[in-house]
């Protein structure tokens, strides 16, 4: 079976420095907050180009976590996308703010920032751009609009680890970034952990207290706080993964290439990547009318798909009747009734791709059109 993502290829990839990294850790007497973590803090603000890098103990968590450290709680408003993980929304509900749920674009799937003033209130704080499936969201459109308005960006970059907006990593132009390191995500620890990022040292300094009871000096809680630490193990973990991420995402690119060169596209939608974004594709998502059909297909071949994501966030149970949307969530409706996530994962081999592309062909030969 060719997986949909496989984060134990990985592992094997790497199992010799991760194994060696991990039993030092082990045979140490540290194993949370450490010299691990904090040595990761700082090659990955290293990587992303931001003064500071933030160890937490998930994506969801460096999300509320942000907000927290901008003073964002009850009553408030965030801005952002009901077609994303729940985590995002689970992130703003967790500080008492009000989620906000605009559309994304049609082309590239990302905050539709044509509809921010129309959700706009005075109760509105900030805004969380997601950027979805490995790409960046249109920055320079978000930062111009949260400048004039007078908004904190908060940039969910826990599907582009690695990402560039005209240049610049994803997580650095914001006002902070938050990375799940889940272990499916480009950048994945085995297990759950989390990095936030920031140019603000007055933030950083806050998120490093909100993290750990709200302590700068052990045991003494200035604010009120939580416990979000990652532990050393993961730590080092991810630090071995790190040195090899910008390999690894080149190998994401080149299979989306094949895929993008490959597939016959008169049948399927295939992801586009818009002008100024450099996608390291977390995921390689396309659209299909007849999804359960080609899935069927599919895995009768051998192949697993994903979908990212079934149902939107405005529409399930837990959300429905507390969130405030814009007025039309059309394109956010119909991806949810037709995105299908094909493999994607550095170390899917050329035979497995071309299986991937050979059997989207096939159904799409076999298949009567509609």
């Amino acid at each position: 079976m060719i997986l949909c993502a496989n984060p134990a290829a990985q592992f094997k990839s790497y199992q010799a420095e991760i194994e060696a990294s991990v039993l030092t850790i082990l045979r140490s007497n540290r194993y949370i907050l450490g010299a691990e973590v904090e040595t990761l803090e700082s090659e990955f603000a290293n990587y992303i180009d931001t003064s500071s890098a933030i160890g937490v103990a998930n994506g969801t968590d460096a999300l509320e976590l942000a907000m927290r450290a901008l003073d964002i709680g009850p009553g408030d408003e965030v801005i952002t996308v009901s077609h994303t993980a729940v985590a995002t929304v689970a992130a703003i509900e967790a500080v008492g703010a009000i989620p906000v749920l605009v559309d994304v674009d049609p082309l590239f799937f990302t905050i539709n920032a044509i509809q921010l003033e129309e959700v706009l209130s005075p109760k509105t704080k900030a805004i969380i751009a997601v950027h979805l499936y490995g790409q960046s969201a249109d920055l320079d459109t978000l930062c111009r609009f949260c400048s004039q308005k007078g908004l904190a960006l908060i940039e969910d970059c826990s599907q582009a680890h690695g990402a560039r907006w005209q240049g610049r990593r994803v997580g650095s132009i914001g006002h902070i970034g938050c990375f799940s390191c889940y272990p499916t995500k480009n950048l994945g620890a085995v297990g759950d952990a989390g990095l936030i990022t920031t140019n603000d040292e007055y933030l950083a300094k806050k998120i490093r207290m909100l993290r750990e009871y709200g302590w700068q000096k052990r045991y003494i809680s200035e604010f009120t706080g939580r416990n979000s630490r990652l532990d050393e193990l993961q730590a080092a973990i991810l630090r071995v993964k790190l040195r090899k991420l910008d390999s690894d995402n080149a190998k994401r690119v080149d299979i989306a290439k094949r895929y993008s060169q490959g597939i016959n596209a008169s049948f399927v939608t295939l992801p586009m990547v818009r002008d100024g974004s450099e996608s390291v594709f977390h995921l390689y998502v396309v659209q299909v009318a007849n999804r359960h059909r080609l899935i069927d297909s599919l895995y009768s071949r051998g192949i697993q798909t994903g979908i990212h994501y079934p149902m939107p966030i405005h529409l399930q149970p837990a959300y429905k009747s507390r969130i405030r949307t814009a007025k039309d969530m059309s394109v956010t409706r119909r991806l949810a009734e037709q995105v299908l996530s094909l493999p994607m994962y550095p170390e899917l081999t050329t035979d497995e791709v071309t299986q991937v592309i050979a059997a989207v062909n096939k159904f799409i030969v076999e298949s009567p059109s509609e």
